[in-house]
């Protein structure tokens, strides 16, 4: 179903799926946070829950002065992972922070900038071999916090675009990134917005239930919008 080589027609396609979300829901603005290691902590914390729950662990964090990396490495993980508690996963996600810090400690002498001005490439293999962190929050941080153009891939990204008809049902993460990355201009900016427009969509309208077809900015272009509307 994916046509990897670029193509002119998907690429304006899919610049006017871009322009019809941004028209709709605005700048996002995204990513919410201070500093790069905030973002950083932020990506690991909303893994498997709502930002909502993120940002009141990180509010924790912060109230404690624990949104540090030193502070995060010698905090005891036990007390960690209660702070971290809205974001779920709590004694996981308290390991994968320690992971994360220990690696930049150890191998970068605690200097995150030096971390992630590392290339490209190898900026993404360093955070996937880090404990717990996956291909979706290596590109994260790699997009927003290094501010490098890579096209971040969730499950919002593949309902949508599933449902456009361009992905089936089974298609693999590097298979995905690969159909935006080469049908679209290479530019941080614009995978920065259109990641997060296509959370916009996912989250209030795209729904895995019962999606709002009738609300959806993109519902003209939409193969699923089409059966929906033909449903009795």
């Amino acid at each position: 179903m994916i046509d990897l080589k670029g193509n002119e027609k998907v690429r304006e396609v899919l610049l006017e799926v871009y322009r019809r979300l941004y028209d709709y829901f605005g700048p996002r603005r995204w990513w919410p946070a201070d500093s790069a290691f905030e973002m950083i902590v932020g990506a690991i914390l909303t893994q498997n829950v709502s930002w909502k729950g993120a940002v009141q662990a990180i509010d924790n964090l912060k109230q404690w002065g624990w949104l540090d990396l030193g502070e995060l490495l010698e905090a005891p993980e036990g007390e960690l992972a209660e702070l971290i508690r809205p974001a779920r996963y709590h004694n996981q996600k308290a390991r994968k922070l320690k992971s994360f810090c220990r690696v930049v400690a150890e191998e970068f002498d605690s200097r995150l900038d030096d971390f992630l001005t590392q290339e490209t490439g190898s900026l993404r293999r360093s955070l996937l071999a880090v404990y717990g962190i996956g291909p979706e929050t290596a590109d994260c941080i790699v997009l927003y916090a290094a501010e490098r153009p890579v096209f971040i891939i969730d499950a919002y990204t593949h309902r949508i675009f599933n449902r456009l008809g361009y992905f089936g049902a089974r298609v693999k993460y590097d298979e995905m990134q690969a159909f935006f990355v080469r049908n679209l201009p290479c530019d941080t900016k614009l995978f920065n917005e259109y990641h997060a427009q296509i959370d916009a969509l996912g989250h209030r309208i795209c729904l895995k239930r019962a999606p709002l077809c009738g609300g959806c900015p993109i519902s003209v272009m939409c193969k699923a919008a089409e059966t929906n509307a033909a449903a009795p």
